[in-house]
């Protein structure tokens, strides 16, 4: 860490990514050419985001071969940011090493931007993108001189960075790695705590140990905020169930007071409506368009850092009004009377259930058809029977292979015994080539694609053939 804290940014010239098309290095490498370096690199795949990164000027390949490295490249001006996905024998990050290259990872280098700033840091197995990108809305709404660094494309900015700032950062803290580690949080919180990452980490309880040390992070406990009833130090946020306020005739009962809590939650027109009980006042009808009760509680952790910064109610309540969402966050692609069709990135068990309360809360009654890629044998391995039974709770399922991302197969871990755990009779698995026709053939009047792999990149066909039907 201490060399980390010696490095000079502005010494450096060239920027290189290898693995630049992830969404959280894109948004480093949108970063580094916004502030005028020259900014080069590598990825397996062209995709949505390469393109859009070429067309900011940002020149990359997709082939792993040393002579495509420039040729003015130096190890004296030039910065290495490697992501984790990246095999060891990776030819490029291999010849950086071995010529003295300063090479770092992504989660270091945000350490160490942001160590200069006043930092907000958005920690949380699940929550953190959604969270990181309502709150960097609100402060650039608000005219904070602010950079966010979101994990995605966030609707309003047709981007993953919010912002040019200088003095403030928001960053989603990443658990991955105990990457979160690097990070000086001024303000933070931590939206959940459930396990995942256990081929890194091996069990919950350290999962839960390293998040403890980020919150420790935080050395005023007023500034980190956390769900209730997580065994965290910090202040509570909580959602409170109308029967309880309305049993309390329209009031919070007085345990909750000095919290931050979400009351009288209403739905008019398609969107959410509710109070909010700040440990100083109360503030009535602030509106949210995400639907989930999980993206409220996103909305509610943003409210209250913003508030603890010391934003007006009146700039926080029109940036949760604007905020239009995120691209594979409940992402709307079809939106008819007839038919609708949802994207989403959610990989975990915990994710998909909250993406079923969505599509229930908002189409009651209607037959749901959810298509969903598994992401890494490992997480397919240690959530199987989780995510056979939040997959099941929808009323027709389809399944594709495994992405396998990072790792190698796993033997006897695969997508047709996932299924096989399934209490669903109308589940099947299918190839990529019979997606579309499988997806045709059902009489779902909603229908959602689900998973962190390249099932995103298949979106607008899908999309594309569903329109020709309508």
């Amino acid at each position: 860490m201490a060399k980390q804290k010696n490095m000079n940014l502005n010494q450096i010239h060239n920027v290189y990514f290898i693995g630049i098309g992830g969404i959280g290095m894109s948004a480093l490498a949108r970063y580094f050419k916004a502030i005028g370096k020259n900014v080069f690199g590598y990825d397996k795949t062209e995709t949505e985001l390469t393109k859009e990164l070429g067309e900011l000027g940002i020149a990359i390949h997709f082939e792993d071969n040393i002579d495509l490295i420039p040729t003015d490249y130096s190890a004296e001006n030039t910065l290495v940011i490697i992501t984790p996905a990246v095999p060891k024998y990776h030819s490029q990050w291999n010849y950086f090493l071995e010529h003295g290259y300063e090479v770092k990872k992504r989660a270091e280098v945000l350490g160490i931007i942001t160590k200069d700033t006043f930092c907000f840091a958005v920690a949380g197995t699940h929550g953190k993108t959604t969270t990181s990108s309502i709150l960097g809305h609100i402060l650039f709404q608000s005219g904070v001189d602010v950079t966010a660094f979101v994990g995605g494309i966030v609707e309003n900015y047709n981007s993953n960075l919010i912002g040019n700032g200088k003095t403030i950062t928001v960053v989603e803290a990443d658990e991955f790695d105990r990457s979160f580690l690097h990070l000086h949080p001024n303000i933070a919180c931590v939206t959940s705590m459930d396990a995942d990452h256990l081929d890194i980490y091996g069990d919950s309880a350290a999962i839960e140990a390293s998040f403890r040390e980020f919150a420790d992070k935080v050395e005023d406990k007023s500034k980190i905020f956390v769900p209730k009833g997580l065994p965290l130090e910090g202040v509570q946020v909580e959602i409170m169930d109308n029967n309880i306020f309305k049993e309390n005739g329209g009031e919070p009962p007085l345990g909750v007071r000095g919290l931050f809590t979400a009351f009288n939650i209403r739905i008019v027109n398609s969107q959410y409506v509710f109070d909010v009980k700040t440990p100083s006042e109360t503030i009535q009808n602030i509106e949210f368009g995400l639907p989930g009760k999980h993206n409220l509680m996103n909305a509610l952790m943003a409210l209250a850092m913003a508030k603890t910064f010391g934003l007006p109610n009146e700039d926080i309540a029109n940036a949760l009004l604007s905020f239009k969402g995120i691209k594979r966050r409940f992402s709307y692609q079809i939106k008819t009377e007839n038919i609708v069709y949802i994207d989403d990135y959610a990989h975990h068990p915990t994710e998909i259930n909250a993406v079923h309360q969505a599509v229930r809360e908002l189409y009651p009654g209607q037959k749901v058809l959810a298509i969903f890629q598994p992401h890494l044998f490992s997480r397919t391995r240690d959530f199987a029977d989780d995510f056979a039974k939040s997959l099941s709770a929808f009323d027709e399922v389809i399944l594709l292979d495994i992405y396998p991302a990072r790792e190698l197969p796993m033997e006897g871990i695969t997508s047709r015994w996932l299924l096989n755990k399934m209490d669903n009779s109308h589940k099947k698995l299918v190839s990529k080539q019979e997606l579309i026709p499988s997806i045709l053939q059902s009489d779902a009047t909603v229908i959602v694609t689900i998973g962190a792999g390249d099932i995103g990149e298949m979106v607008q066909f899908i999309k594309k053939a569903i329109n020709e039907t309508i």
